[in-house]
Formats: C-alpha cells, structure tokens, sequence
C-alpha cells in the first residue's frame, strides 16, 4: 500500500461517493433552520417518508419561499430525485444553494459534492472544496473526509497532506470507514504524520470491523506480516477471509497461499484452488499463475494440461515472467 495506490483509491472513492444523492435529515436530526414552520416542515418530512412526493414538494415549496433551511433542502432532494417534480439538477442546486448560504451542512455537501462532478452546475472543484470546507467545519463527516481527499491532490486547494490527514482524521473520528481506511494508508505511508504501523493497523481495524472490504485485507496483511500488530496468520486468515467473501481479488489470493501453506488454517490444496480460481477470474495474474501450477501437478484438482496451459497464458499475457516460462515448457 504505498503513496500512488493511496492517490488512485482515493481519487476512485472520490468519484464515487460524489454520484451519491442529498439525503433527508431525519426528524430527530433537524437544526435550529426549522424552527419557524416547523409542524409544517415536520408534515413534509412526514409526506416525503412515506412517499407521498407531491404533498412533500407542495409544503417544502411554500416554506422553502419563507427561507426554512430545511424545506430547501428537502426541496433540493425532491427535484435531485425527481420526487413529485420533473427531476432537475439545475433546480436541485438552487434550492440547495438557498439552504447552504444559511449554513445548512448538508446542502453545503451536497452543493461541494456536486461542483466536483458538474452536475447542474458547471464543473469547478475551488467551488467544490468552498463548499465542502464549510460543511466541514460544521462537523459533517463525508465532508471532512472529501475536503482532506482535496487536499491530498489539490483539487481546487493547495495541495497539502497535512491539511489532508487533518481533515481525515476528523472524519475517521466520527467513524467514517472510508475516513479510517484513508488514515491508515497515511500513517502506513507516513503522509501529512509522522509513519506508524501502530497506527495504521488501529485506523485499518477500526474500518474493517465496519466491514470495509480494503481495510480487511490491510488488516490481513499487517497480521500476516506483523506490522502494528503482533504476527498471526490465524488472525490474518480471519480478516483475508472477510475480504475474499466480499470479492477481493488480492485477499482471495493471499487466502489461497495460506490454504496451500497451512498457515492459519488447515492446509488444503482444495481450498487453495477454490480461492484462486476466484482471483483468477477477476484477472489476477499470481492467482492464474498459481492455478496454472496446481493443475498442472494436480494439486487440489484433477491434473490437467490444457487447464494448466489456459492460466499460464492468461497470466504470461499480463507479463508475469514465471508463467511465460511454465508456458515456454509447456510448448517445448
């Protein structure tokens, strides 16, 4: 896990979480926004919970005019999703920004999340990382943790892992997964804080326990290497298993190994193949590599040479060396 895998995990999570849609506040969460109308704004929370979209936008609309903070952004989600209106992003912004300038944080994030991907607006991440920084500082934490991912490529601020893992670490604290997962491949790394493997290994346990499928196999591999924690492939097998379940290719791989070793678990050439053959299918080159070697000795599964020919050359393809030569045997 080093500083380039950071960047582009990061940049994926980025653009994922930034097609998630505004979200209502629930009741118990209302701010100080509503309490002018509020009955009439709890009676749109109420119709838009229970799906009844056009009563929701009928009472949101009125109040949204009287300036409630919350009734423009419920209004906001409506016109996002296309609940009781036609769906508009152009309209979903407006009331957004209406609620946001009165220090709504969720329209503030909806707003930044927004700017970064030019929906309804046009695209500018100065703008993004604005309004982002004042959900931020309101406590919001996927605004938090997309502020410090700003920071940590200089989307529209200068670039500063400091300011990076600062905001990070403030959202990891409110128990984001992403947030923690992000914390631990700084400290792994020794980005914007000083390099600790005890610390990473807190910051990736905290996240997998959330079932946060890239800090499980983090996780697994600080066991199986005893990086911030003391070594144990059984505990190791534990975590690589809770990924692999998931469909990580690199943990069903490593599962394999420890399935072919005996480390942590029984050894089991059968379960070795079993893991592998999902790795492989997913394109990982040492897990075709691997198969390729245990069909062609008849480790775990019935011996044969086309199979063994079919993953030697899958992963020769992609230019793992040892399988180019098993393939170069194979022909001899």
């Amino acid at each position: 896990m080093n500083t380039k895998r950071f960047l582009c995990y990061a940049i994926a999570t980025f653009i994922l979480l930034s097609t998630v849609p505004g979200r209502v506040i629930a009741k118990e969460s209302i701010t100080e926004y509503s309490v002018e109308n509020k009955d009439g704004f709890d009676k749109a929370l109420d119709a838009y919970n229970n799906k009844d979209y056009k009563k929701a936008v009928k009472i949101a609309k009125k109040l949204a005019k009287r300036n409630n903070a919350e009734a423009q952004k419920l209004l906001g989600d409506c016109y996002y999703n296309g609940y009781g209106v036609e769906q508009s992003y152009i309209e979903a912004i407006k009331w957004w920004k209406e609620a946001a300038e009165q220090g709504h944080a969720e329209a503030q994030f909806c707003l930044g999340v927004h700017y970064a991907n030019g929906l309804g607006v046009e695209l500018s991440y100065t703008e993004a990382a604005k309004w982002l920084k004042k959900a931020a500082e309101q406590g919001h934490a996927e605004a938090q943790w997309l502020l410090g991912t700003s920071y940590a490529y200089g989307y529209g601020v200068e670039q500063s892992y400091i300011e990076a893992t600062k905001w990070i670490t403030l959202s990891a604290e409110q128990g984001l997964a992403e947030a923690q997962f992000f914390l631990a491949l700084c400290y792994n790394c020794g980005e914007g804080v000083k390099q600790s493997y005890t610390e990473a290994a807190k910051w990736f346990s905290l996240a997998a326990e959330q079932g946060h499928i890239e800090a499980q196999h983090g996780l697994g591999a600080y066991y199986a290497n005893g990086l911030g924690v003391e070594l144990s492939y059984t505990e190791a097998a534990k975590w690589f298993t809770l990924a692999a379940e998931q469909g990580h290719a690199k943990a069903q791989y490593t599962l394999g190994l420890q399935y072919a070793k005996g480390d942590g678990v029984k050894q089991s050439y059968a379960e070795a193949v079993k893991w592998w053959k999902k790795a492989a299918e997913q394109g990982d080159v040492e897990a075709q590599y691997c198969l390729g070697v245990h069909y062609a000795n008849g480790y775990g599964v019935k011996q044969s040479n086309t199979e063994a020919v079919k993953w030697f050359t899958l992963a020769a393809e992609q230019g793992s060396a040892e399988a180019q030569y098993s393939l170069g045997v194979c022909y001899e």
